[in-house]
């Protein structure tokens, strides 16, 4: 049997429009990206990129995609991919572009690329703080969140040793 090799872009979502973010699916993103690589590249493109083409992961919130595709094609999906400029979702049309950040052969490499990459982003947003102040707001923030399970309430699990 046979393996198929895909390659993972992942991607940004840049708009000035804060909504953009917020309403974006991945449905229509999909739509849009082929319909970019349609433009591009013809039917021809089209058609050896919509072979596996999937949009792995969307994260609204922060604008972050990952897109599928098979390893001989990816270059057709990276070069149409700067001719994405609107999407359409809930009959409204946001302008937006996609900013490939990284092409990895599997989905772990993107996630380590996407941990580096946010961790330069802010520190970039610290070098560029003008007061005191932004930079303790930022720290703060930072600190703030982090992965911890979160401690039972009413200590049933600590007292359950078997005597009542």
């Amino acid at each position: 049997m046979v393996r198929f090799k895909n390659r993972y872009v992942l991607c940004e979502v840049v708009s000035e429009d804060p909504r953009c973010r917020q309403c974006i699916e991945d449905r229509a993103l999909g739509l849009a990206v082929r319909d970019a690589i349609a433009r591009v590249h013809g039917d021809y493109g089209l058609a050896c990129c919509s072979i596996s083409f999937t949009v792995k992961y969307l994260n609204a919130y922060t604008g972050t995609v990952l897109l599928r595709c098979r390893k001989d094609s990816y270059r057709l999906l990276c070069s149409a991919l700067p001719f994405v400029r609107c999407l359409e979702s809930r009959a409204q049309r946001y302008p937006c572009s996609l900013n490939t950040l990284h092409v990895g052969g599997t989905i772990r490499t993107c996630q380590k690329f996407l941990i580096q990459y946010n961790r330069t982003q802010l520190l970039r947003l610290l070098q560029n703080c003008t007061n005191e102040e932004e930079r303790q707001c930022i720290q703060k923030s930072l600190l703030s969140c982090s992965l911890t399970e979160e401690q039972s309430l009413s200590g049933d699990e600590e007292e359950d040793d078997g005597t009542e």
